[in-house]
C-alpha cells in the first residue's frame, strides 16, 4: 500500500521550508506522470495495483494540510485520503475515467489528496479545539 509507505518520506519532508516541500510535490507530480505512464505500458495495465508512486503524491498533497504532525492528524489523513482513493466520488471518479496515461493514473489521487487537504484544514481550523489532540 503506498499510501502507508508515503508517510516515512512525508515525515523527512516535513523538515524543508514549506516552498522546497512544494516544489518536491510537483516534481514528484512531473516526474509521476512519465514513471506511471511508461510502467503502465510496460506492464501492458494501466493503473496496476503495483503503481504506487501516485498514492505516494496524493498523501503528500494530503498531508500537507495538517495542523501538526501529530500521529492522529497522520492517522486522519491516511484514513480521509484512503477512503476517498477507494470509493472514488465525484470528481474523483470522472478524472479517474476521463484522464488517461501517466496522467490519468496520478490525477485522481492528486485530486483525492486535494480534497482530503481540504478536509483536514477545515477539521484543524473549523471543527471545536482538541477534536483529535
Amino acid at each position: 500500500m503506498g499510501s502507508l509507505a508515503a508517510i516515512p518520506f512525508w515525515y523527512l519532508m516535513t523538515f524543508l521550508p514549506w516552498q522546497l516541500y512544494s516544489l518536491v510535490v510537483m516534481l514528484g507530480i512531473y516526474i509521476g506522470v512519465y514513471l506511471c505512464h511508461q510502467t503502465a505500458k510496460d506492464m501492458g495495465v494501466h493503473d496496476h495495483g503495483s503503481i504506487v508512486w501516485d498514492e505516494f503524491i496524493g498523501m503528500w498533497i494530503t498531508l500537507m494540510a495538517l495542523p501538526t504532525n501529530d500521529w492522529q492528524w497522520v492517522a486522519a489523513g491516511f484514513v480521509i485520503f484512503r477512503i476517498l482513493d477507494m470509493w472514488k466520488p465525484w470528481p474523483i471518479r470522472w478524472f479517474d475515467r476521463n484522464v488517461h496515461g501517466g496522467m490519468g493514473i496520478m490525477i485522481d489521487d492528486i485530486v483525492a489528496g486535494v480534497i482530503s487537504a481540504g478536509i483536514l484544514y477545515f477539521i484543524g481550523h473549523h471543527w471545536p479545539l482538541g477534536i483529535l489532540s
